[in-house]
């Protein structure tokens, strides 16, 4: 079953586009923030590109929900149980990005303001003391489960081009592992999953072409 109205498609191509684009904009402009809090307060102050980075980071987030929520429609003919558990993990895990993003642009706010900074640095590692990580537990853990299940969905029923699955399966071993081991593993995984998600993209596009139902179906 493919998205079946025009507003449908228009907001499932452009969700499988702007989501990598716009997290790949964050990977690209985050600085640095290895070390304490202190470090990363001052890094976050010192790079231009900081807030920038962080706003794409939310922002991103409902076009990767969308993005999802497409995914499960393109695959819920073929394989129902994984999509509607690959989808339902996958809108929680961007649920929970969405509660760590809003946190950022708290730590926006904290770090431009030098006077206080060490008790900024304090509250914020309080912050990540405390049960509102939670949220971010529920992030990682739900893109992670999500996007597997749907590339399992992807790749057992065939849709779109075989690739597609497993290079949703290698975004998400680069950035959840190889992103321990090097910063630039981001980069990577940006890419493959720009790929896996542009092909979609045009297998969307090529449905609502190919398709003459939804001609008839009421916007």
């Amino acid at each position: 079953m493919y998205p079946d109205t025009r507003p449908r498609l228009v907001a499932a191509r452009a969700a499988l586009i702007l989501g990598p684009v716009l997290a790949g904009a964050s990977a690209i402009l985050q600085p640095d923030l290895a070390g304490d809090t202190t470090d990363q307060l001052a890094a976050i102050a010192g790079s231009p590109q900081a807030a920038v980075s962080a706003v794409a980071y939310l922002v991103s987030q409902l076009p990767l929900l969308v993005a999802i929520l497409a995914i499960g429609r393109l695959v819920q003919e073929r394989a129902p149980r994984l999509s509607s558990w690959g989808t339902a993990l996958g809108v929680a895990g961007c649920f929970g990005h969405t509660v760590f993003g809003g946190l950022s642009m708290a730590y926006l706010q904290m770090a431009a303001d030098a006077q206080h900074r060490d008790v900024y640095a304090g509250l914020m590692s309080g912050i990540q003391r405390s049960p509102v990580m939670l949220f971010s537990a529920v992030g990682l853990l739900g893109s992670v489960a999500g996007l597997l299940l749907l590339g399992i969905a992807l790749f057992r029923s065939r849709t779109g081009p075989i690739w597609v699955g497993p290079a949703i399966w290698a975004f998400l071993v680069v950035e959840f592992i190889g992103g321990s081991l090097s910063r630039y593993a981001s980069y990577l995984s940006v890419l493959l999953l720009a790929a896996a998600f542009f092909a979609l993209a045009g297998l969307v596009d090529h449905v609502s072409h190919r398709d003459p139902v939804i001609d008839r179906v009421p916007v």
